[in-house]
């Protein structure tokens, strides 16, 4: 597989119109196949009392203003939102876009982060600890899977997940639906990925050996329940430096070597002009032609 690779965004202590001019420019690159945000719901770096936009609702606008990129948010926390409700975003920004959702999901908000697990009292929600957030996160990715295929209402009765009477309407763009993207790396998650992932995303520039461990501990898993390592695309979130954009260079040459083939490459605000341009010429032309 050819390696893809993608921008992120980070929707704090940023603009919305810093926001959009890095998305447009993006679209225009042609070595930037995918855009991204992530998603929390108060900033977790810099001043903690400053911007952060809500991920789902900015990525239907950037959606609507680009035309080739594709888009998601790395990750959606499913401590959030309810999964049909999700379901039912994710396939109006699929429609929004033409069918360029990757919908990016994962457990929840890195709760030991201080400035991530406030989300939660500020807003409101509930804390699930990680037993029932991982309990709740196997079946929430089973119910959306469904509700973006099934042709009649149906009811869900898991011990995390009830519906009564669910059904989606409209379906997404793409069918069966948009890719499934599950980041983590605990073997908990790993296990969910086995079973739903079309896509496996870990944050990089540790340990390269580690993450390789990850990648073929996720194998077994699938191998376990009798699907196909090979369908699941192994992708790797990995911060860029504008001083020293050599050490992204190198860190994805190792990831390539190790199996990786998709790259999420998030670069931090303030954006320069000719950000999405300056990522192309430094990093991914280079990796390319290597």
């Amino acid at each position: 597989m050819t390696p893809t690779f993608g921008i992120m965004t980070a929707p704090a202590q940023v603009g919305y119109a810093d926001l959009r001019r890095v998305w447009h420019e993006a679209d225009t690159v042609a070595e930037i196949d995918h855009a991204w945000l992530y998603d929390h719901l108060m900033p977790i770096f810099g001043d903690p009392d400053g911007p952060a936009f809500e991920g789902w609702t900015l990525l239907s606008a950037l959606a609507a203003q680009t035309s080739r990129l594709r888009v998601g948010l790395l990750v959606t926390s499913n401590r959030f939102r309810p999964p049909a409700m999700l379901a039912k975003m994710a396939a109006t920004v699929d429609v929004v876009s033409g069918g360029r959702l990757d919908f990016g999901i994962g457990v929840g908000s890195r709760p030991g982060h201080p400035l991530a697990r406030r989300e939660y009292e500020a807003h409101g929600l509930p804390f699930a600890e990680t037993a029932d957030a991982i309990g709740a996160f196997a079946e929430a990715c089973a119910v959306i899977r469904r509700l973006w295929t099934s042709d009649e209402p149906f009811d869900a009765d898991g011990e995390y997940v009830r519906l009564t009477g669910a059904f989606g309407n409209p379906k997404p763009v793409q069918r069966p639906g948009p890719p499934i993207v599950i980041g983590g790396r605990a073997s908990s998650t790993l296990r969910v990925a086995a079973e739903h992932a079309d896509v496996w995303n870990i944050p990089g520039g540790g340990d390269i050996a580690d993450l390789a461990e990850r990648s073929a501990r996720l194998d077994r898993y699938c191998a376990g329940i009798g699907r196909d390592p090979a369908e699941i695309v192994r992708s790797m979130q990995l911060g860029v430096a504008y001083e020293a954009p050599g050490a992204a260079r190198d860190t994805i040459g190792a990831a390539l070597d190790a199996g990786f083939r998709h790259f999420v490459l998030s670069v931090p605000a303030p954006y320069p002009d000719g950000v999405a341009r300056w990522l192309a010429d430094e990093v991914i032309r280079p990796v390319l032609s290597s």
